[in-house]
């Protein structure tokens, strides 16, 4: 049967301080034998990007050097 979990006001503390200003992202909570072992935080970054209309995509093409010794 599982352990009842652990939780005291350090966690909740340490878990509000890792959510806050979290805009878009993830929060994930190991927990072994009850008590919680890791937290994991993922944050993404979205921008803004103007429509095609606005700025046509433009191919670079990288130019190769050649090594002649």
């Amino acid at each position: 049967m599982a352990k009842p979990l652990e939780l005291d006001e350090v966690w909740m503390e340490r878990i509000k301080q890792i959510l806050n200003g979290l805009e878009y992202g993830s929060v994930q909570i190991v927990v072994h034998d009850g008590r919680i072992a890791q937290i994991d935080k993922t944050e993404r970054k979205r921008f803004d990007t103007p429509s095609p209309a606005q700025s046509p995509l433009v191919a670079v093409k990288s130019a190769k050097q050649s090594s002649k010794a």
